[in-house]
């Protein structure tokens, strides 16, 4: 690994571990609730977060220029919800426009199952060839869709395995209540957990990302159960807690209720 790509992966993972803050979910879905105005959605959870997961457009019109935080680019689009189907996604940014806006890495969807398997694995292969010859990593996500009931363990472990084969850096795929384990131990490289639909109670965020990181996850890339919550810097803090600090789902949650009460204006 050249020291150019150990230098940003040290940035985006210090000590191995990564709290990635994603705002890119208007590449697809539009203005997404409580991400109208993303640049003011992520001020406040900066302090908390490792990297921002953002497309190039927000990154311009949003987000300062002047920020220190690593910056990790969603270049894979061109579908949308109300489209026929979310997997026929292409390549949106080119190599030249990755290293003029100093992104830390990339991210791109894959749709291992899909009609367009090959072609979003197609896009993984081109942005590896392309990112390694500058010493920017690739983050390859898991995508699934419209077919929710992908998200268990022999489907993750496969679509992993496949992005990691093909070149990625970093795998961001979904946490699975069973054998969770067996997702990350047949990855090669780091797994990152997304968030998936947004929990129904706080302590559910802190419970499965909990048990993920017990199961080897290196972090986690989590946006609407941070900021669609009421408390979003509360949830932040008790979710970085956890992950960079190894605390119990007691103690995070003790966090997170510590945090309301000393800070209760703050909100989403």
């Amino acid at each position: 690994m050249n020291w150019g790509m150990k230098n940003r992966l040290s940035q985006l993972m210090p000590n191995g571990k990564c709290f990635f803050m994603p705002i890119d979910h208007g590449y697809f879905q539009g203005p997404t609730r409580k991400l109208e105005r993303p640049g003011e959605t992520v001020k406040p959870l900066l302090p908390y977060a490792d990297a921002i997961f953002v497309t190039r457009g927000v990154l311009r019109s949003a987000i300062d220029p002047l920020t220190t935080k690593p910056i990790v680019l969603r270049v894979s689009g061109c579908t949308s919800m109300v489209g026929k189907d979310l997997a026929n996604e292409e390549l949106t940014t080119s190599i030249a426009e990755i290293i003029r806006l100093n992104a830390a890495a990339v991210g791109l969807s894959i749709f291992i199952g899909s009609a367009y398997e090959k072609e979003t694995l197609k896009n993984l292969a081109t942005l590896v060839n392309q990112c390694e010859d500058y010493g920017i990593p690739v983050m390859a996500v898991t995508a699934v869709g419209r077919e929710l009931d992908q998200r268990e363990a022999r489907y993750l472990k496969l679509c992993c395995r496949i992005a990691a084969e093909l070149g990625a850096r970093v795998v961001k795929t979904y946490w699975c209540e069973e054998h969770f384990d067996q997702v990350v131990n047949g990855c090669p490289v780091p797994v990152i957990m997304a968030g998936g639909p947004k929990c129904e109670t706080e302590l559910e965020v802190l419970e499965f990302v909990h048990d993920g990181i017990q199961k080897g996850a290196v972090g986690i890339n989590l946006g609407r159960n941070v900021w669609q919550s009421e408390h979003p810097v509360a949830m932040a803090k008790a979710l970085r807690a956890i992950v960079h600090d190894n605390v119990s789902v007691k103690q995070a949650h003790e966090i997170l209720k510590q945090t309301k009460a000393d800070k209760p204006g703050v909100k989403a």
